[in-house]
């Protein structure tokens, strides 16, 4: 699994993040973001590659776990 921290990046940057390793083929990537709209974002651009998401919400951050 790779593990991509990108807590107190803006958006686009977690989206281009997993996108770098969706590219590579990677078939479980964990994000973990510290807002909502980047979990969203990171979220929808997961589905729309086509892997199946979790999310997690933490004390102040989530993660989002896509599987293919």
């Amino acid at each position: 699994m790779i593990k991509i921290d990108a807590r107190g990046l803006s958006c686009p940057e977690p989206v281009l993040r997993a996108m770098e390793q969706i590219e590579k083929g990677e078939s479980e990537i964990e994000v973990s973001v510290d807002t909502n709209i980047s979990m969203e974002n990171v979220k929808r651009n997961f589905e729309k590659n086509g892997y199946s998401v979790t999310t997690k919400e933490e004390e102040d951050f989530f993660i989002v776990t896509g599987k293919k």
